[in-house]
């Protein structure tokens, strides 16, 4: 099993919170529905251990969001832990997939049917944002966009962490992440606490793919 490959895609939003795409995203050829009607790569059926150590460390407080959340492994973990936690993707298959896992496990998260570069309409903050493996997918203007985004949705003080494949990662996958590409995309208005190096576990990087772990604060003005 490898990648799906990844490229622009066009799509038409819809109106209201239950939006797909917009205009000129990059996801994989045929849009990642297609990769949730089997198993992807990256839906490993556990939560990314990145993840399950910040919470360990105490690092991940209060309410959070995972964004681009998938079949939800990561946020059934951290509600199983009594945080109240809302998960959003924009692939139908993921979020379907993740209220069954949510049901059959008798944890309650709220799966939402969203774009990331909507957050907004969610009309809710979070103390915390989490991210497996989205940053990685936008273009560069996308970035400008979802940084918006996500400041409507994460309290002032509150904290983004980011897992994403780094560029020291040579195996197959999506687009590869550097840290000057970190911090200048959440410069102003917003703190990099740190940068770590980690990895992200799938199922076709043995050892896990090399990765960048942030840690990023929206600043208190």
């Amino acid at each position: 099993m490898g990648y799906p490959a990844y490229g622009l895609q066009s799509s038409r939003r819809q109106q209201g919170c239950k939006t797909m795409c917009a205009q000129e995203i990059t996801r994989p050829e045929g849009g990642f529905d297609q990769g949730y009607a089997g198993v992807p790569p990256w839906d490993i059926e556990r939560p990314q251990p990145a993840f399950v150590e910040l919470e360990k460390s105490g690092e991940v407080r209060g309410s959070v969001l995972d964004v681009g959340c998938g079949t939800g492994e990561n946020a059934l973990y951290l509600a199983g832990l009594d945080h109240e936690v809302w998960g959003v993707d924009s692939a139908l298959a993921a979020i379907q997939k993740a209220r069954s896992k949510s049901v059959q496990r008798g944890i309650r998260v709220n799966f939402r049917l969203v774009d990331a570069l909507e957050l907004p309409c969610l009309g809710q903050t979070f103390d915390t944002v989490i991210d497996s493996g989205l940053f990685h997918v936008f273009s560069d203007e996308e970035r400008t966009r979802f940084r918006e985004s996500l400041a409507a949705v994460l309290v002032p003080g509150g904290t983004y962490f980011m897992l994403c494949f780094s560029e020291r990662e040579t195996r197959e996958g999506p687009r590869r992440v550097t840290q000057a590409e970190i911090r200048s995309t959440f410069g102003n208005s917003w703190n990099v606490n740190w940068i770590r190096e980690a990895r992200f576990e799938t199922h076709i990087h043995e050892g896990g793919a090399r990765a960048w772990l942030a840690s990023i604060t929206r600043s208190v003005r």
